[in-house]
């Protein structure tokens, strides 16, 4: 098939597609400077007009706590950063709409508007509280990501040694809980042992919203083989991500080789921008081109993360596979810098063979599966009415 009427099939998919991100930090932004969504940024990845080029029909926005706040903070923090995606909401009710279920994201597409959904990313912004947890629930919050670059009091993460062997007895009550809430539990971030603890007890699809394959990028933030073929195994979903530190093995080898210049560079933002958050991360994706530019670190492409998506699909099937950008939150790779670029992705799976069918399922099609199952799963798990 010639390349143009690839290309041309590829544009007509993707825009009749339901396209869903997984997982996007854009809330910083809310909080912390006020950016309005409805305006085309010169910053940042994600804003309506660049959502519209994108087609996306539903985003998950991460409600992020860094690791560094604790304690009633934390649960502070997170609320903020709820209601200042609410405030996103009210203000452009023409474009976007709360969804809580996924019958709400096939409300939302069929009135042309772009349903947000919110995820909690660190489970210690719950401040070992299954009340709190619920009221997260309650607000609109379908799924948490039980750790972040450090472990809870009840669960281990990806980037530390075990303080618990993976999750603790409370630990496996937040997961019961969680299940019971109709609430998805995310497996990015966590470590090995927390991941198969996870496996063991949900009783409702797990996800990764944002990690991508070890056997491609061996970093601990990846997935294994292995967690891939569990995770789908369990009816889960693992949703590749676009950090170049996770797609790219050359580029993650040579942050680790050239470490010392990349924190200190890191410091001086974190001293300029202080608590500002959204700053700071904006700050960092600046700091990895001018890096890129200088040749210290290398260049990485959008095509990576079809490669990343291509050795999921070729573990698990087409059933099992999704993307959570991680858009204004991480460094984007080059053709790969907004939500406008996403039909890139799927112009390089309609080149690597996979038909429309495949295609539309890895958009979106497989979360909104894992959202439906998880409602059901919390509906056979209430207790009878007598």
């Amino acid at each position: 098939m010639p390349v143009d009427d690839i290309s041309a099939r590829a544009a007509r998919l993707h825009s009749s597609a339901l396209v869903i991100d997984a997982h996007a930090d854009t809330p910083q932004r809310f909080l912390f400077e006020d950016f309005d969504l409805g305006h085309r940024d010169a910053e940042g990845s994600v804003d309506i007009p660049r959502l519209r080029a994108g087609n996306v029909g539903a985003i998950f926005f991460a409600i992020w706590v860094p690791v560094e706040i604790k304690g009633p903070q934390a649960a502070r923090r997170a609320l903020d950063l709820m209601d200042a995606t609410l405030e996103q909401i009210r203000r452009h009710a023409d474009d976007l709409v709360l969804a809580t279920t996924s019958e709400e994201i096939v409300a939302a597409r069929a009135q042309e508007k772009i349903a947000v959904l919110m995820g909690v990313e660190g489970g210690h912004a719950i401040n070992n509280d299954l009340a709190v947890l619920r009221d997260f629930r309650g607000r609109g919050a379908r799924y948490m990501t039980l750790t972040h670059t450090a472990a809870t009091d009840w669960a281990d993460c990806a980037n530390q040694s075990p303080r618990h062997g993976g999750l603790t007895e409370f630990g496996k009550e937040v997961i019961r809980e969680m299940n019971r809430l109709g609430m998805i539990v995310d497996v990015s971030h966590v470590s090995d042992k927390t991941f198969q603890d996870v496996i063991e007890i949900s009783r409702a699809p797990v996800i990764a919203s944002h990690s991508c394959c070890r056997a491609l990028c061996d970093v601990p933030r990846n997935l294994s083989d292995d967690m891939i073929k569990r995770l789908a195994e369990q009816g889960g979903v693992i949703h590749i991500t676009f950090h170049k530190t996770f797609v790219s093995q050359e580029y993650a080898n040579a942050r680790r080789d050239n470490a010392y210049e990349c924190l200190l560079r890191e410091q001086e933002i974190t001293t300029k921008y202080g608590a500002n958050e959204a700053r700071k991360l904006i700050a960092g994706q600046q700091l990895s081109d001018e890096l890129v530019r200088a040749g210290t670190l290398p260049r990485v492409s959008y095509e990576r993360i079809v490669d990343h998506i291509a050795h999921a699909v070729g573990l698990v099937g087409e059933d099992h596979v999704g993307f959570g950008s991680d858009f204004d939150g991480a460094y984007m790779p080059e053709g790969m810098r907004d939500a406008g670029c996403l039909p890139a992705i799927t112009d390089g799976l309609y080149r690597h063979g996979y038909t429309e069918v495949a295609i539309r399922k890895i958009l979106g099609e497989n979360t909104l599966r894992v959202l439906a199952e998880a409602e059901q799963a919390a509906v056979k798990l209430r207790p009878e009415k007598h």
